[in-house]
């Protein structure tokens, strides 16, 4: 097994993703290597004949999360924002068949790929040191993203998850069960266990009408975001869904809730939301029922990820401060 295959672990090897680049309008030339691997596979494909690189992302890790039909949805909302709000992210590249979405066989027969084509965008993650003047731009921007899904008629046949309490807390969450998370002992169980109870109650008591629920990204967290200048690019839609327009916010503060300046962060970020559209007082008052709903998320998910470096270095300290943090949270609203 070559490196990239050892690094690619379930999910498809180097020679089985480039047997697809044959699929699309290429040169003979054109070459693969591993972009990056989290839940999905990223690999960018350099072509002497195209004068950008376009990405290949082969899904991977979780393989009943998503059907073709649910990544086709995806494309369609991730195309109708750049088309219709002006928003910055990935060009979906079809196949010479016209076809958005491949199947492709891997060495276990029973278990196919799919995989899609992008164009490549520029920039860089934005840096955790200076993240206050981008948070107002993020607003912003997500503002404009909710706006256009609230106007936006959905294709036939979309479908995507659903983000509420009952798929993260529930008997069937969608990034797995918390409670089994790594370093969540029975003490940290029935704390956090008090935690989402809390949370569930309040949430429980809010109208999910389109001004408050509806299509989100559900995963602006800040390796999701491509800063080049004063723009600021949106990309891997891969869990967009329904949800709670606070949620968004939430996970644009994915695995930094204990920063000392988070409650500037989120200012800054309403400050920019506001500047489009109104963000209902309801749910900003329930700002840190959402933060410590997707803490909860990433529990589960650290535990679902742990062939990734980020998760495996995350993991062992995470349940801890969790623990601190759910504290805090019931005490002022347990």
């Amino acid at each position: 097994m070559n490196e990239i295959a050892a690094i690619a672990g379930p999910s498809a090897s180097l020679a089985e993703a480039r047997a697809l680049l044959g699929r699309y309008t290429l040169s003979p030339a054109a070459k693969l290597s591993l972009l990056h691997q989290s839940e999905n596979t990223m690999f960018l494909v350099r072509d002497p004949a195209r004068a950008a690189p376009l990405v290949l992302r082969v899904h991977s890790h979780r393989m009943a999360y998503h059907t073709e039909p649910s990544i086709r949805s995806e494309l369609q909302w991730m195309s109708a924002l750049r088309a219709d709000a002006g928003i910055e992210t990935p060009a979906v590249v079809a196949a010479t068949d016209g076809s958005l979405v491949q199947w492709f066989a891997t060495a276990h027969p029973d278990r196919p790929r799919l995989a899609v084509m992008f164009t490549y965008l520029s920039g860089s993650e934005p840096a955790e040191e200076a993240l206050l003047p981008g948070f107002e731009r993020l607003g912003e921007i997500t503002a404009r993203m909710h706006r256009h899904a609230r106007g936006w008629t959905l294709p036939a046949g979309f479908q995507r998850h659903g983000w509420t309490a009952e798929t993260i807390l529930g008997d069937r969450p969608l990034w797995g069960p918390w409670q089994t998370g790594i370093g969540m002992d029975a003490p940290a169980v029935r704390l956090v266990g008090r935690m989402a109870a809390a949370i569930e109650k309040r949430l429980r008591s809010l109208p999910r009408d389109g001004d408050r629920f509806g299509l989100i990204h559900a995963d602006m967290r800040l390796a999701n975001l491509l800063v080049e200048g004063d723009r600021t690019k949106v990309i891997d839609f891969d869990d967009c869904g329904f949800g709670w327009l606070a949620y968004d916010l939430a996970t644009a503060v994915s695995f930094i809730q204990e920063r000392p300046d988070l409650p500037a962060l989120i200012e800054a970020w309403l400050a920019g939301y506001g500047r489009v559209a109104r963000f209902p007082h309801d749910l900003e008052a329930e700002i840190p029922s959402f933060l410590m709903l997707r803490r909860i998320a990433e529990i589960g998910w650290l535990a679902s990820t742990q062939h990734v470096a980020f998760a495996r270095n995350l993991a062992p300290r995470f349940a801890g401060d969790t623990c601190r943090l759910a504290e805090d949270y019931l005490t002022r609203f347990g």
